[in-house]
């Protein structure tokens, strides 16, 4: 799908509705474009695109590089990020002379968000690095808010951790979710620092060639704008590297807390064993049926036997319980 947004009363409107030309175009958005779309905006633009299996490449080179005189700049940009399961994918900005060309085969909400508010005039647009600095400034508030909520969620997983629980039945089936739970928050946090540290380098490309655009209002208001916003993107990325680390935090307290668990158990059958051991021994004694036995004969042999053995079980109990083993 390709859109072509202008500028009409300082309001940034699709092409085909707004009444802007050809030459008054700002943006061109390519979502998940076909062949003949791709050909058309190289023609018209002159440009080389790149292709979606070269927006992948990990390469720095690969991602942030100028080529006849147009700027390339790709960052990894999650979508659906509301849920706890993202897609990550590359977005590619392409700025060449006063236009932006963006290049995604997903749509993250930032995009929808940034047209809604650029189109009621909130956010100007007059070319197309103001167009690329509003997407960047939508785009990293909303991997704020997510990583916000990722940090209230990992909170409450803390609680549910630590809490004091009553019983041992709840005891595998709970450990089995919160590990579920701690799994699916460290993926999402993985996602946020990956789209924020590609950004960050995004953002460096950026300022150099905002840096060559001087002695205009404009120019110094997208620097400003471009300082605040890297600004905005590193404090992200030190308060993702912190969730992240209380997520591994918690991951190994609850792995902890299962060993404990199940050296609980095991505890237990040790002792149970132990308890067990002397009455059987008793038993064993007792069941050997030789000739040369006076209890067998005697009447009270059988209770007395009955007794020795519940002595010899309850003594080993009760000696556990003062060593505080049960």
């Amino acid at each position: 799908m390709l859109k072509s947004y202008g500028v009409v009363a300082g309001r940034l409107v699709p092409v085909e509705n707004g009444g802007a030309t050809v030459d008054q175009v700002v943006w061109v958005d390519l979502l998940t474009p076909t062949p003949e779309e791709e050909a058309q905006t190289e023609a018209d633009l002159s440009l080389d695109l790149p292709t979606r299996k070269e927006m992948r490449e990990i390469e720095q080179t690969s991602r942030l590089y100028s080529e006849d005189g147009a700027q390339f700049m790709t960052a990894m940009i999650p979508a659906k990020s509301e849920t706890d399961e993202p897609i990550m994918e590359p977005v590619t900005f392409v700025l060449t002379g006063p236009r932006l060309v963006t290049i995604r085969y997903h749509e993250p909400k930032a995009f929808e968000l940034f047209v809604q508010r650029a189109g009621k005039g909130h956010m100007p647009c007059p070319d197309g690095e103001a167009v690329m600095l509003g997407l960047l400034e939508v785009m990293v508030d909303r991997l704020g808010d997510v990583l916000e909520r990722a940090g209230q969620d990992v909170e409450t997983i803390s609680r549910r951790v630590f809490e004091r629980q009553q019983g041992r039945a709840r005891r595998s089936a709970r450990w089995q979710v919160l590990l579920e739970d701690i799994g699916r928050k460290g993926g999402l946090v993985s996602v946020i620092r990956d789209s924020l540290g590609t950004l960050d380098r995004l953002s460096v490309f950026f300022g150099q060639r905002l840096r060559h655009d001087t002695g205009t209002t404009q120019a110094t208001e997208h620097q400003g704008r471009l300082h605040d916003l890297t600004a905005d993107i590193r404090s992200l990325s030190d308060h993702a590297a912190f969730v992240a680390q209380k997520v591994n935090f918690l991951l190994d307290a609850t792995l902890g807390m299962i060993s404990i668990d199940q050296n609980t158990v095991m505890q237990i059958f040790s002792v149970v064993s132990v308890v067990f051991l002397p009455p059987t021994l008793v038993a064993s004694v007792y069941g050997m049926n030789f000739e040369g036995m006076p209890e067998l004969s005697m009447p009270w042999g059988y209770p007395a036997a009955l007794g020795l053995i519940l002595l010899s079980a309850l003594l080993p109990y009760l000696f556990f319980r003062r060593k505080g083993w049960l």
